[in-house]
């Protein structure tokens, strides 16, 4: 019976991760409260408070709160992301490269056409480039962004338009509470796969005067007929089964908010320091049986004894006429702070690394030397370029794919089979996005670089001159072809045979 019971013990004991992060009788981790659930309830229901966190940071409620939302969305998608059709024309059937290359030369200037109109949005106030920027800054900001596809019948030679949709529209209707399962305003089925959305008409807490009623509409993910997509989510998540998106600064929110009262406490305490007090002891005088609102009754208000004609609001300092028998003493505000500098550069390179941003970035301020700070810029487009590519992936290109399908119904575009295969589908709209170039600390030592990788094979103009310039290889060959020809015409015959 006690072998038994020995053996039950052993079966108890602590093992594994239960001696180390699990443990529950360390000391360190005793007092570590945790608890966790679904995604619904550790992320859905606490959007709303961590939006409004996250946009008070970004309108100046902590340093640095903006410079990072700021930062991620110049370098990653810039004044927007271009189109650069990437066809593969022997498998399409075309003659050969050059038919098509002029095709797709055909269909990036139609795309160009409606996206640099402002016909792209729903409400003509921005193009497709102005409408990627606010998009990506709303993920970044909110967590999340709807984009609505819609058909604007407008004069435009096009009728698709992108309407966005800020997170707080997104929500469950109250009569629909405990119908339906539905994670804030996402509709699912049995599966857990978002089917539907329910948008509110406006902002539900807009306080404009003379506003519409909130009404909420279902928008079923796909067209019932047509099987096309209707609504884009934008969101990145960071768990399975997740309907609703964090914020970038959520893990950091409460280190930028500590990090701004901090840095306002030593601002004050700066200029508090800068202020001397001035201190007057004399014999008592008759005025000085005045009471203090005797001073503040006449238009001498604040006006220092003795100093006729000045008055506190004039002065730095305060200024005090002391009674007799007091002795003043100096106070030594030992600021500015001189471990300030120093503590902040330590708390933003935790943050920096939080966010995946170095703190010469969120700083714009480069000290070390140009292999660190190369080091640290190389690892900062590893963040931009993912999310360059997650954003072209999940709303440039759908949204190219729409415009697309409405430019081959239309005529403007010849792309045989590709309402009859799905991968021939694929092959037409196929395509690549463009954003702002990395720029180069060294630019010699960075272009020889480049011209080292395409001559050895490791890499092709067309990318090293996107990375390099952000340009097209392409158009550069035929402008600089055009400029040459201009040139030729225009040297003097003896420059024109040397140059030959």
């Amino acid at each position: 019976m006690s072998e038994k019971v020995a053996v039950k013990k052993r079966k108890i004991t602590n093992s594994g991760y239960s001696h180390h992060g699990a443990s529950r009788n360390k000391p360190s981790l005793m007092q570590w409260i945790s608890s966790s659930k679904s995604p619904h309830e550790d992320i859905s229901q606490n959007v709303k408070l961590l939006r409004e966190r996250s946009r008070d940071l970004y309108a100046g409620g902590g340093p640095l709160g903006r410079g990072a939302i700021d930062r991620l969305a110049l370098n990653s998608i810039g004044s927007g992301l271009k189109l650069n059709v990437r066809i593969d024309g022997e498998l399409l059937g075309f003659t050969d490269e050059a038919e098509a290359r002029k095709w797709s030369a055909k269909v990036e200037a139609e795309f160009d056409y409606w996206a640099s109109s402002k016909n792209a949005s729903y409400t003509g106030e921005f193009n497709f480039y102005e409408l990627q920027a606010l998009a990506f800054k709303a993920i970044l900001l909110d967590g999340e962004c709807l984009a609505l596809l819609t058909d604007a019948k407008t004069s435009s030679n096009y009728d698709l338009s992108v309407m966005l949709i800020e997170a707080d529209r997104l929500q469950t209707p109250t009569f629909l509470y405990g119908s339906k399962m539905i994670d804030e305003g996402v509709e699912l089925d049995e599966t857990g796969r978002p089917i539907a959305y329910y948008i509110a008409n406006r902002n539900p807490y807009a306080e404009l005067p003379n506003q519409p009623l909130i009404k909420f509409t279902r928008i079923p993910v796909n067209g019932e007929n047509s099987g096309r997509r209707n609504l884009l989510h934008l969101f990145n998540p960071e768990r399975i089964n997740q309907h609703r998106g964090v914020p970038f600064l959520s893990p950091v929110i409460e280190s930028l908010k500590q990090l701004g009262r901090y840095t306002d406490a030593e601002l004050m305490a700066a200029v508090i320091g800068g202020m001397y007090a001035l201190f007057f002891e004399h014999e008592p005088r008759e005025s000085d049986s005045l009471m203090e609102e005797d001073y503040a009754s006449e238009e001498g208000y604040g006006e220092v004894p003795g100093l006729e004609g000045i008055s506190l609001a004039q002065m730095n300092g305060a200024i005090m006429d002391l009674p007799e028998g007091v002795k003043p003493s100096s106070v030594a505000p030992n600021r500015p702070n001189s471990s300030f500098q120093a503590f902040v550069e330590a708390l933003v390179r935790q943050i920096g690394g939080c966010l995946g941003i170095p703190s010469e970035l969120l700083f714009l301020h480069f000290t070390a030397s140009y292999s660190a700070s190369r080091g640290a810029l190389l690892e900062a487009w590893k963040l931009f370029r993912y999310w360059r590519e997650w954003f072209s992936v999940n709303f440039c290109q759908p949204v190219y794919e729409e415009f697309f399908t409405e430019a081959v119904l239309k005529g403007k575009i010849s792309a045989p089979g590709y309402f009859s295969d799905d991968m021939r589908r694929k092959l037409f709209t196929w395509a690549s996005w463009t954003g702002p170039s990395q720029g180069q600390l060294d630019p010699v030592k960075e272009v020889n670089a480049s011209i080292l990788r395409v001559e050895n094979g490791f890499s092709t103009y067309q990318r090293e001159t996107g990375e390099l310039t952000g340009e097209d290889f392409d158009l550069n060959v035929k402008a600089l072809m055009r400029e040459r020809e201009i040139l030729r015409q225009v040297q003097p015959l003896d420059q024109q045979g040397a140059s030959d």
